[in-house]
């Protein structure tokens, strides 16, 4: 522990080179410390914004591939129109060969 300059008897020469020398390392640390921290922050900041792109791509992918409940209700009521008159010509034929049957 470094002792401050006013605990130093006058005439005495200070020791600050063990105290400088003890920051630096202290320095050194922390700055490798939150060196790593900024760089692990950046990454994961970089992932994220790498999956909300993926997800986007995938909602737009969605979009193209299925349809909607509107356009599936109108496909299936031109089916059941198209067998409604199917439905009728048959019953129209059937009729027309009882008829000439009797």
């Amino acid at each position: 522990m470094c002792l401050p300059l006013t605990a130093v008897p006058s005439g005495v020469k200070p020791k600050v080179e063990w105290c400088e020398m003890e920051l630096m390392v202290w320095n050194g640390i922390l700055t490798a410390f939150l060196g790593l921290l900024g760089w692990s922050l950046r990454e994961k900041s970089a992932e994220v914004q790498r999956l909300g792109i993926l997800l986007n791509r995938t909602r737009e992918e969605i979009a193209k591939e299925y349809v909607t409940k509107s356009e599936v209700h109108t496909d299936i009521n031109r089916v059941l129109d198209r067998l409604d008159r199917l439905e009728k010509k048959i019953d129209d034929f059937m009729k027309e060969q009882r008829s000439a049957i009797s």
